[in-house]
């Protein structure tokens, strides 16, 4: 089978290769990380939309994110752990690329909602007075809707090209989840041009995306550090800092993730997967728990549901 060419009917994912004797021991983390992601992004739900104090663009903005990174985790982890729990490896090739759809479209909405919410953050700070003519119900809407599109358009090609493949070497997929390039070499012909299209998509969401974050938080700076008094500027910070904490967090794994997987070719397999498994669930993960920290009206809300219950 290894040594002739064939069109797979199903995949076989290995989970995180090197790792086999360990998925005890990995499974757990998976399930924990996947009931705080879902916890804890509930409860951002729920206070949000039980708080008509916080139907402001921001906590909108924050309820979008809450429901990508439950939908998010949700393509990966129940699949993951049925591989570390019970050797479900088998995923027939029309799921694989169904969940490779999921995988790549939330997380283009997840680098497009913190993109939105950095835009949000440069309104109020550095255009106060116009910030209610700006940020609109409708505006909030057209956000939204351009990021979906956005992510379907560009993740939809990716599906296509993997289907016109001709051949495959092996249905063995060395990873824990249908990651796009993991699919992609398994392919027994030229696969130039799905490399070619998955760098470009990367490179126009994740790449686009925290150049113009970057640039937002630039202006900012330079508006709050121009502010008259300390306490002006550590207000104006305070508000931006939950937002700070948690595209730092996303970027910054997405990018080990991206560089590791293409170019450590000297890394461990199971540090590739690692990464890969920890960028999805991670941010997911931590976006509530840094919010309900730092954003002090979820904070005081949360505290008062749970004092009420006791």
């Amino acid at each position: 089978m290894l040594n002739s060419t064939f069109y797979p009917n199903f995949f076989i994912l290995v989970g995180i290769p090197g790792l086999e004797n360990e998925h005890n021991l990995n499974s757990t983390f998976i399930c924990i990380f996947y009931i705080f992601i879902l916890f804890g992004n509930i409860i951002l739900l729920v206070v949000i939309s039980a708080s008509s104090g916080l139907h402001k663009p921001m906590f909108i903005f924050l309820s979008i994110l809450a429901s990508n990174d439950i939908l998010l985790s949700t393509s990966i982890a129940p699949k993951m752990l049925c591989i570390f729990w019970f050797n479900s490896r088998l995923i027939s090739f029309d799921s694989c690329l169904l969940q490779m759809f999921f995988i790549h479209f939330f997380s283009g909405v997840e680098s497009g909602m913190l993109l939105a919410m950095a835009f949000d953050r440069y309104i109020a700070i550095c255009q106060p007075l116009r910030y209610g003519s700006i940020m609109t119900n409708t505006l909030i809407g057209k956000f939204v809707i351009m990021l979906l599109v956005r992510a379907a358009v560009l993740v939809g090609p990716i599906l296509i090209l993997i289907k016109r493949l001709p051949a495959f070497k092996t249905n063995i997929i060395e990873h824990s989840y249908c990651e796009h390039m993991a699919v992609v070499k398994l392919a027994a012909v030229d696969i130039r041009i799905n490399s070619a299209y998955g760098l470009f998509v990367a490179f126009t969401v994740v790449g686009g995306d925290l150049l113009f974050i970057l640039l937002s938080y630039s202006m900012i700076f330079h508006t709050v550090f121009s502010l008259p008094s300390k306490d002006s500027r550590l207000t104006a910070f305070n508000t931006c800092a939950p937002h700070i904490c948690v595209f730092l967090t996303f970027y910054v794994l997405a990018i080990f993730s991206f560089l590791s997987h293409r170019y450590g070719k000297r890394i461990p397999p199971y540090i590739h997967i690692i990464l890969s498994d920890m960028y999805l669930l991670v941010p997911p993960m931590l976006n509530p728990l840094v919010y309900g920290m730092k954003t002090k009206q979820i904070r005081e809300r949360v505290l008062k549901a749970l004092n009420s219950k006791y």
